[in-house]
């Protein structure tokens, strides 16, 4: 008897016994181009396995065979399966990842491109680090030239196989580079080119290009690996790039014995190159390939798969398939309506709490999925309060992020100008030209005097001389300021909205306009939207920042020590991270209009397809149950914005989703269901229990209820509320941006609303 992952085999039939017929077509496939179309959790990696393990029992070569996967980890799983099917005949195969294998390539025939075979692999940190010292010896603006956004210039181009001749040489790309200020970029990116060279070191996007010109300038090495591989197979081939699928044609076009396997409709990575095209149009570049759709689905309930095909069906850029599965109906889809980004927090944390009480859960069985990284810091809080331990997966800990300890560093010292620590991260933060002896210095003559950090910083002309004074003395004034506005009486959120943007920090940030940039900057924005809750927190009476970096404290150091051998914990990521991995709950959060689908991905159809994909694949992590969730606010630089539910949760078919924890939640507020064709939709189908302790106040709007530009509104307008119903101004008191209008309503009287927050409609 053998072991292959979670079957035991004893012989070739058993094992294609456990497959269906999708599945045992495929792995008994002969030679020719094939093309596996796996939804998802339709058994890929079985599939794949068996395949390989078919081949080698059927007299193929290991040597000879090449099995490209894009994490070391999927490699490593396969392979030992395939041992434990065939014998330690399986680690002669040629399987990793694309830059693992090719790098192999590259070291046995890096003579031919002029390096030898010891070259150096150059991580993102040296490659910026090359860069910066270029930039800095052509006496460019850094600022202008910023090392990861011409790092990432550059990747790009190599991931299109653009080389450095070309890119000068290309009037498109020097234009861009004109309008953005960067007319250098070619030289930087030939200088950067010829530099690693004498180095005789590549870079990770060098091991993809290099190879693609090693098989194109030299035929014969192109010749030996054409007739060495005699099958090759790519996973997840929806995520390959350009310079990848050359790669893999060239290699499979002696034998034509190639097998891509992947899903259409989980292509999310074209913010990394990833290009869709390469599936979708794998048939005209092999237009005898056999396709073989795997559409079952072993992982999800009926409903979930479902739910995710009636969404996925909406793009029309797609391969043709239906999923389906065999499993249980299993529960409906919660609906979560929050009223707040905080009180989404809460509300999910709850959720998990009383599921897991209920059928004894552990931790481990949920997971919590959003859009960005900046959305962790609610959830975070509202695990914390209830005991329920969590990981982040591909981002640190909201609280643990550089960007956010720098500002918590700031406030931290300008309560407690004794913090050495806090002081010791801000003094050149941003660069004020006070390095690391300088500050050794400092903290010498404070020891020699017998005094705090600060009483040397505050006075330096008493101790030190020279050209490092006059920074540290901007920098003690601008300390000496924001304790001013403590003594004044300021709250945490305007004591820390102003030293956000005097620091020099919020600039910083804004300026890089890198993905990582726009992270890092929405990152500080959102622990300042946490800081205007805190202060907004009816349950807060103490409103200073002392008492908030308190209550931080608090929630960021936790009460036991954290055993990283404790698996046991909530799992919270990004979407993106989450793909290939599965979880018994998921809750997918933050579904509203502009945040998930992004703003920034509603320029195109082919960016709202992405989205609608990304979606996809969130649905499809939830084997047993799944919950959406939305806020109806969410602070944003500071002030409430209102939110409109996602677009996606209207394309979901409501057949599928339980909205009693929406309209639940609503009641509980003393507030109506948004009257949206999305809250409509589900009303009808599932109406809300009315509250009748307050039959009198309530008002059902009207049908053709949208709220209007109150901008222009004066005293005197008829004007419908949500809530209250109709009434009349009585009264406008504005105030610059704080606009109030009084309104007397026929049911409950006058009422005094904020209308940068009401939703009025305007009565013509």
């Amino acid at each position: 008897m053998t072991k292959l992952g979670k079957h035991t085999i004893s012989n070739h039939s058993d094992y294609l016994a456990t497959l269906n017929e999708p599945q045992r077509e495929a792995v008994l496939y002969g030679n020719g181009p094939l093309m596996i179309i796996a939804g998802a959790g339709s058994g890929k990696t079985r599939v794949l396995t068996y395949r390989i393990a078919h081949l080698i029992e059927n007299g193929v070569d290991p040597f000879r065979i090449l099995s490209l996967t894009f994490t070391n980890k999927a490699s490593g799983e396969m392979r030992k399966r395939i041992e434990g099917a065939v014998g330690t005949e399986a680690r002669n195969i040629w399987m990793g990842t694309f830059h693992s294998v090719f790098a192999k390539i590259l070291r046995i025939e890096a003579r031919y491109l002029g390096y030898t075979s010891d070259f150096s692999i150059y991580d993102t940190d040296d490659s910026k680090s090359l860069l910066r010292s270029i930039i800095k010896e052509f006496n460019l603006d850094d600022k202008t030239y910023k090392a990861n956004v011409v790092f990432n210039r550059i990747s790009g181009a190599k991931n299109r196989l653009i080389s450095a001749d070309d890119y000068i040489n290309n009037p498109v790309i020097q234009a861009d580079d004109d309008s953005a200020k960067m007319k250098e970029m070619g030289r930087l990116y030939k200088t950067y080119v010829t530099r690693c060279f004498q180095a005789n070191a590549m870079d990770f996007d060098d091991l993809l290009y290099n190879t693609n010109i090693l098989f194109r300038d030299f035929p014969d090495v192109l010749y030996k690996y054409q007739h060495k591989f005699q099958h090759v197979m790519v996973d997840e081939f929806q995520d390959t790039n350009v310079s990848q699928y050359l790669i893999t044609r060239k290699l499979s076009a002696v034998h034509r014995n190639i097998v891509v396997v992947g899903d259409d409709a989980q292509s999310i990575y074209a913010f990394r190159g990833a290009n869709i095209e390469n599936i979708l149009n794998f048939a005209k570049d092999f237009p005898d390939v056999q396709t073989i759709k795997l559409e079952q689905n072993y992982r999800s309930t009926s409903n979930i798969v479902n739910a995710a095909n009636s969404v996925i069906a909406r793009n029309k850029a797609q391969l043709e398939k239906k999923t389906f599965t065999a499993n249980e109906e299993g529960s409906l889809i919660d609906v979560i309506k929050a009223g707040s980004d905080n009180e989404e927090g809460r509300l999910v944390a709850t959720a998990i709490f009383e599921e897991k009480m209920q059928k004894a859960l552990r931790n481990e069985n949920f997971a919590i999925l959003y859009r960005t990284n900046a959305q962790s810091r609610s959830f975070e809080e509202a695990l914390r309060k209830l005991g329920i331990k969590y990981r982040i997966i591909g981002g640190q800990s909201f609280y643990q992020r550089k960007e956010i300890k720098d500002l918590l560093a700031y406030l931290r010292f300008t309560v407690n100008q004794r913090d050495e620590e806090a002081f010791k991260r801000i003094i050149n933060l941003p660069k004020r030209g006070i390095g690391d002896a300088t500050v050794a210095k400092i903290a010498v003559t404070a020891s020699e005097n017998n005094l705090p950090i600060w009483d040397v910083v505050a006075s330096i002309g008493k101790y030190a001389s020279g050209r490092t004074i006059a920074p540290i003395e901007q920098f003690a004034t601008l300390i000496k300021s924001f304790k001013i506005l403590i003594e004044e009486g300021k709250d945490a959120y305007d004591v820390s909205a102003h030293i956000a943007k005097s620091s020099g920090i919020l600039r910083e940030l804004y300026e890089d306009k890198t993905v990582e940039g726009l992270s890092r900057y929405e990152n500080v924005q959102e622990l300042l939207n946490g800081i205007k809750e805190f202060v907004d927190g009816e349950a807060n009476e103490d409103k200073t920042l002392s008492a908030f970096l308190q209550s931080v404290s608090l929630l960021t150091n936790a009460d036991e020590p954290d055993d990283n051998n404790d698996n046991d914990r909530v799992t919270m990521m990004t979407i993106h991270s989450a793909k290939g991995l599965e979880f018994r709950n998921v809750f997918i959060v933050g579904l509203e209009e502009d945040l998930f689908p992004s703003q920034m991905m509603l320029e195109s159809r082919q960016d709202l397809e992405e989205e609608r994909r990304l979606f996809y694949v969130a649905i499809t992590r939830a084997e047993k149950k799944l919950s959406f969730s939305y806020a109806e606010s969410r602070y944003q630089w500071g002030r409430i914005k209102m939110c409109e539910p996602s677009r996606f949760l209207l394309e979901v078919d409501n057949r599928f989703l339980n909205v009693s924890k929406m309209v639940q939640n609503a009641i509980e507020r003393d507030t109506t269901p948004p009257i949206t064709a999305f809250a409509r939709n589900l009303v009808q189908r599932k109406p809300a229990v009315p509250n009748v302790n307050n039959a009198t106040t309530s008002h059902v709007p009207s049908t053709d209820f949208v709220p209007s530009d109150t901008f222009e509104l004066v005293e005197g307008d008829k004007v419908e509320h949500l809530k209250f119903g109709f009434g009349e101004v009585v009264k406008m008191d504005i105030n610059g941006t704080d606009r109030k209008a009084t309104v007397k309503f026929n049911i409950v009287g006058e009422k005094t609303l904020l209308l940068s927050f009401a939703k009025l409609r305007i009565l013509k």
